[in-house]
């Protein structure tokens, strides 16, 4: 059948090619829609609070200043920069040696400056800490001059100490003129002794012709007693002995307290505690005291350091016992007995040599 003539498309399209076309038209147009539906799932547009201007490009400027502008004209590295010393270089370890023992972290007793060497009678040794409440010698042993085998100290260029010479019965007969001639200025003179065993007091027997003949020659004169007192009533007995046998001399030098044990033997003090022994020193030396004369306690440094307390005793004077050359006792002493097999003219023996800090003559 014929449609009427004025349906008819005068481009000269047919119906069926704008049917196709129209057909691909809407073919091409789904493809689209699913493509945009899922790239729209895979990239969900940001939300936003407010619509941002794009910036320009002179708020860029403005917000970051040109990297040539912060530098200028400086000429600096990293490594000038002080924060890099915050990070310290690490150092390896050195490698250890096979068999290498470690070292102890421990302060070494011998070198710290706090402890000092004891040595018992049986030779056992023990670093000892040294006290910080006891008062310390201020010597400077470097100025120890030694000369003719007697010991001298010296203070700028002059001369301050004294030559002594401790004499018992043990020394025989003493010539004091020969003594004073070959530099000596004070002897110690022993008055007597109590038994160790049997606790007998007992006067030197050469101490009455020892103290005239050392007063004939013009020798300063000081005293020590051979004390093996139990208790502190023995120790009275003992400095009341002392001071009963110097009457009628002048003594300006320290009358000493000499308490030990006795080698190869078992002695009376043996039993005694530490507080013991010192309680018994301090009764002799405060009987001497009031007496009106100068007590001073006599002892080696294992003896004043370990077997007397000397905290209770720091008002009395030292006189130390240490055959070295120089001493390493840590606390403040006056006297010191150095040598006990020295040479010296006027005695024929072994004489036993001792240096004094102090001039008691004029104390």
């Amino acid at each position: 059948m014929r449609l009427p003539d004025d349906n008819n498309d005068k481009s000269g399209m047919t119906p069926t090619i704008v049917s196709t076309i129209v057909a691909v038209s809407m073919f091409v147009l789904v493809i689209l829609l699913v493509v945009l539906y899922i790239n729209h799932r895979q990239n969900p547009p940001r939300r936003q609070t407010g619509a941002q201007p794009a910036p320009t490009a002179g708020a860029v400027a403005e917000s970051y200043p040109d990297t040539r502008d912060l530098i200028g004209d400086s000429t600096l590295t990293p490594d000038d920069l002080d924060f890099w010393d915050m990070y310290p270089e690490e150092t390896p370890e050195p490698e250890k040696e096979a068999g290498e023992t470690p070292k102890p972290q421990e302060n070494d007793p011998s070198t710290d400056g706090r402890h000092t060497l004891v040595v018992d009678r049986d030779g056992k040794e023990e670093w000892v800490l040294i006290s910080p409440y006891l008062p310390k010698h201020d010597y400077d042993f470097t100025k120890l001059v030694c000369q003719s085998d007697l010991m001298k100290y010296y203070e700028d260029g002059r001369q301050t100490s004294f030559v002594g010479v401790d004499i018992s019965k043990a020394e025989g007969y003493v010539d004091y003129n020969k003594l004073k001639k070959a530099g000596v200025d004070f002897v110690m003179l022993r008055v007597g002794a109590r038994g160790y065993s049997s606790g007998q007091l007992v006067i030197d027997e050469y101490f009455s012709d020892n103290i005239k003949r050392a007063s004939d020659a013009k020798l300063e004169i000081g005293l020590y007693f051979f004390s093996q007192a139990i208790t502190e009533a023995e120790a009275i007995e003992e400095a009341l002995v002392v001071l009963q046998q110097l009457q009628g001399y002048t003594v300006k030098y320290p009358i000493a307290f000499d308490m030990e044990y006795v080698d190869n033997d078992t002695s009376r003090v043996e039993g005694l505690s530490r507080a013991d022994k010192t309680a018994i020193a301090k009764a002799f030396l405060d009987t001497i005291r009031f007496g009106g004369y100068e007590p001073m306690i006599y002892g080696d440094k294992h003896w004043l350091i370990k077997q007397i307390d000397l905290s209770k005793l720091t008002g009395y004077d030292v006189w130390l016992s240490q055959l070295e050359d120089v001493p390493d006792y840590p606390y403040r002493f006056s006297m010191w007995q150095y040598d006990r097999q020295a040479s010296i003219d006027g005695i024929s023996g072994n004489a036993s040599l001792n240096i004094s800090f102090i001039d008691y003559s004029e104390k």
